[in-house]
């Protein structure tokens, strides 16, 4: 009888599998785009993007969502390497550890490559990761039979000339490490030799090396074999780099231990037919699906003029994008067998990024800008200091790839940025998309504000006396205008207060939440002219509004934060029709059920599943389920009038993350059913 394989024994050649098994495997992706010292490289959250995307795709490679990890801007060595280790332990086939960013060589000792982090300086080895600590963690760690190396920055083939020969060990004689070299069955594949760059021309778009890669994967090789290893890859990315052209050559290089380059790694999908059929010709979209990663001001102004896609885009986009098998996200008891809320997909791309310097953080209120088959773009508030509208690109609702462009402060009419904290917490873009209303805590205030310049036009909005702080209203000290809502008709303004005024108070817990409805002409003047109440769910604060049509129908986003606990997150649907104008009642405290705004549960973000259609890879505020994280910005797109959720819409969800580390910026999105 014999006893566990020794992993330190290398396998015959025939106890290794034809091919590189997804389902056993293990793969890392680690890539660093904002640096503080050295020039950003944004190619390279597209990398990130588009190769876990080709990776996990079935007709490619299939690796399962919980198998693969993406580490964007890691900012200590012990962030880069340390999800390599976790990784290690989960691949008992292949681990595939894959970088991009600077590459940087230590002249002093021995051109030693260093992989940077966000904040490596040139010169300074100390603020960087060398390449052989991160040989030794994918060496060192778990039963995998082989290893990986996929290295995209300048100086990378530097790495394949140190493993020639053993590392500089410990001085004083000690035994020198061994070297990934030296690893039974592993596979190193670099984007440019040791004393070349590598190039990253397009911020928009993927690397040179990894677009050329990701291509290949996904267009296959019309005339190569059904299976396609490493080396082909390989191969085919180094001609395609070559019939670019480049001004300075970048030739990739590669190097094979055991044969691990010849395996079959992934499908080619030039030669094999689809694992699923294609879509009904009748039903196939007009266009091929592309992306739009970053836009400007001005063509985000000039497709507001036009308002929002129209049902024939969003059509497009459902039969583009058939439903996920996902769970439902709860709602009311009596919709068990017909839930009201779908998740579709959730994403922390935005966390903890940084555009032109300025931190992606604090995200308090969201906008659609426009939604089509290729994607959704959308405005976010942030509740800094100073105050910065952030445009995104979103994705897809079943695909979020959220992507921020650069950010614009708001100000005043003469230029001046706002002298104290503003805490900007409502947003909605007015008819033309030139405009938009923006609520500020501070104060409490509503200004209006041109999007492209930033600059307030015209006075603010007035409010209500009794709807300010003390001593001239109740409301209480931080927790005022946290929702801004515009009817289609941009008739009615909706102003949704975030907790009771103090005289108001709460009824067996469930706070009595105030609305200030608004009335004028789109871009003109709006006065006060009716108040609504509702009461929230116990011990939730209402942060969020959108209007639903013209006649009071609002959807709420509530959320309360508990220790111990963690966040909860619920949306509501609410109708004013039928509700009492409470702006003349002192006090909610002893007001009739009746006279309060109809509401009708639509989701709780903690019913849905623990990360919808893949796992979640940070955990958020909130012990019961991962998913959850402080969610204050929504927005609704238009309805779907064909496909698997005809007659639903998409919901979409974004989480402040305070500038904190230990929450998340993280953007959610839901198929949605709703009364109508």
């Amino acid at each position: 009888m014999t006893g566990p394989r020794d992993p330190e024994t290398p396998l015959p050649d025939a106890d290794l599998p034809a091919r590189i098994d997804p389902r056993r495997s293990a793969c890392v992706l680690i890539g660093v785009d904002d640096y503080t010292v050295l020039d950003p490289l944004r190619s390279v959250g597209h990398n990130l993007v588009e190769l876990r995307a080709a990776l996990t795709d079935d007709e490619i490679w299939g690796i399962p969502q919980d198998r693969i990890f993406t580490v964007p801007n890691p900012t200590a060595p012990s962030d880069l390497v340390g999800p390599i280790r976790e990784a290690g332990l989960l691949a008992d086939d292949t681990l595939i550890v894959y970088y991009a960013g600077h590459g940087l060589l230590d002249r002093h000792e021995g051109q030693q490559l260093l992989l940077t982090l966000p904040g490596s300086v040139e010169d300074q080895p100390d603020t960087c990761v060398r390449s052989r600590d991160v040989r030794r963690a994918i060496r060192d760690t778990g039963p995998a039979r082989r290893r990986v190396l996929i290295l995209d920055c300048c100086f990378s083939g530097q790495v394949l000339t140190e493993m020639a020969g053993a590392d500089r060990g410990e001085q004083g004689g000690s035994v020198a490490v061994k070297t990934l070299r030296e690893v039974e069955g592993s596979y190193v594949m670099t984007s440019a030799p040791k004393d070349r760059p590598s190039h990253a021309p397009d911020p928009k778009s993927c690397t040179v090396f990894t677009g050329a890669l990701v291509d290949v994967l996904r267009q296959g090789l019309p005339d190569g074999p059904e299976m396609l290893g490493l080396h082909t890859l390989f191969e085919a990315v180094k001609a395609r780099i070559a019939a670019m052209k480049p001004e300075m050559p970048q030739e990739p290089q590669d190097e094979d231990r055991n044969g691990v380059g010849g395996l079959d790694f992934v499908r080619n999908v030039a030669v094999l037919p689809p694992l699923t059929p294609p879509p009904d010709p009748a039903t196939r979209p007009r266009h091929s699906r592309t992306r739009t990663l970053l836009w400007s001001l001005s063509a985000a102004a000039a497709g507001l003029t036009l308002g929002l896609a129209g049902p024939w885009a969003v059509d497009q986009w459902q039969a583009a994008h058939p439903a996920p098998a996902t769970g439902a996200c709860g709602g009311h008891p009596a919709d068990a067998e017909a839930p009201r809320a779908v998740l579709l997909d959730h994403s922390d791309a935005l966390d903890k990024r940084n555009v032109d310097y300025e931190e992606v953080k604090g995200l308090s209120a969201l906008a659609l800008v426009s939604e089509g088959p290729e994607g959704v773009e959308a405005l976010a508030l942030t509740d800094n200091d100073p105050a910065l509208l952030f445009p995104l690109s979103l994705g897809t609702p079943s695909d979020l790839r959220p992507v921020a462009d650069t950010a614009h402060a708001l100000r005043r009419a003469n230029g001046v940025q706002f002298t104290e904290w503003y805490d900007g917490e409502g947003l909605v873009i007015e008819r033309g998309g030139r405009t938009a209303l923006i609520a500020s805590e501070t104060g409490p205030a509503l200004r209006r504000f041109d999007i492209a310049s930033g600059k307030q036009i015209g006075p603010d909005l007035p409010v209500p006396k009794d709807l300010r702080y003390w001593p001239d209203g109740s409301a209480q000290t931080g927790r005022s205008i946290e929702s801004l809502a515009l009817s289609p008709n941009g008739r009615h303004l909706y102003a949704g207060w975030e907790a009771p005024l103090a005289k108001d108070g709460d009824q067996r817990g469930r706070p009595m939440i105030r609305i200030q409805r608004y009335t004028g002409e789109p871009g003109g003047a709006y006065t006060p002219d009716a108040q609504y109440a509702y009461l929230a769910g116990d011990g939730m604060n209402l942060v969020e509004l959108v209007a639903l049509d013209d006649e009071g129908g609002l959807l709420a986003l509530e959320r309360e934060y508990t220790a111990g606990l963690g966040t909860a997150v619920r949306v509501v649907q609410l109708s004013l029709a039928g509700a009492r104008d409470v702006s003349g009642v002192d006090s909610l405290y002893d007001l009739p059920a009746a006279d309060f705004a109809d509401d009708t549960p639509v989701l709780d973000l903690a019913a849905c599943p623990d990360g919808g259609p893949g796992v979640v890879a940070t955990p958020g505020s909130n012990s019961r389920n991962p998913l959850l994280d402080n969610a204050e910005g929504m927005a609704v797109g238009k309805e779907w009038t064909s496909g698997e959720y005809k007659g639903w819409r998409p919901l979409y969800l974004i989480s402040d993350d305070n500038g904190s580390g230990d929450q998340i910026t993280r953007l959610y999105s839901l198929a949605v059913r709703l009364k109508p």
